[in-house]
């Protein structure tokens, strides 16, 4: 009887060693993270270019009505009576503010979009953050490891051992040890 639940607990020992080296060779994480914070400095980008090209079509405008006053002054002395000026003056400035309102508003959307857009994009960032800091504090429950995702390139951590307040730091390089015997030397440190 004591070799048959030795024989299951060996199966559950390969089986949490599996799920483990999993854990600490998983990039997506990281990754998914590196690619939130680049569209965030594209999205940042994009809004404050959109902003200047706002204010550069209104200093354009501005400009173009400065103009036609000029124009409006000349034609009032040289062709026409003050009233007609008046009117030509009057429907000259309504169809540029009608444009430049028009402009303005469809700025406002691009931008209202855009940001509606970041905002998902944090949120998505933020929702996978939680989801992978949930996940690693299970891992780390059930395995009491707590793995170092800082050098990819090595499988390294921490054994914690709660009941003796002893941590013990842990480093295999992959290319120089097989799969295997860092899984078992993992857990033949955990049970110690």
């Amino acid at each position: 009887m004591g070799e048959s639940s030795r024989k299951i607990d060996v199966d559950k020992l390969i089986s949490y060693s599996d799920d483990l080296v999993e854990v600490l060779k998983d990039r997506r994480d990281i990754d998914s993270l590196t690619r939130c914070l680049s569209q965030s400095e594209s999205l940042k980008s994009s809004c404050d270019a959109d902003f200047n090209e706002t204010l550069n079509a209104i200093r354009d405008y501005e400009e173009r009505i400065d103009a036609c006053k000029q124009k409006t002054e000349r034609a009032k002395s040289d062709i026409a009576g003050e009233a007609e000026v008046d009117h030509l003056q009057i429907e000259l400035e309504e169809e540029l503010k009608k444009e430049l309102i028009a402009n303005e508003i469809n700025d406002l959307e691009r931008e209202r979009v855009a940001i509606e857009e970041q905002k998902q994009t944090l949120k998505k960032f933020k929702q996978d953050e939680l989801k992978a800091e949930m996940k690693l504090s299970m891992y780390a429950s059930v395995t009491n490891i707590i793995p170092n995702l800082d050098d990819q390139s090595k499988i390294a951590g921490y054994i914690v051992d709660r009941d003796k307040k002893v941590i013990d730091k842990f480093e295999y390089d992959p290319a120089k040890m097989a799969a295997s015997d860092i899984c078992h030397n993992i857990w033949k440190a955990i049970n110690l």
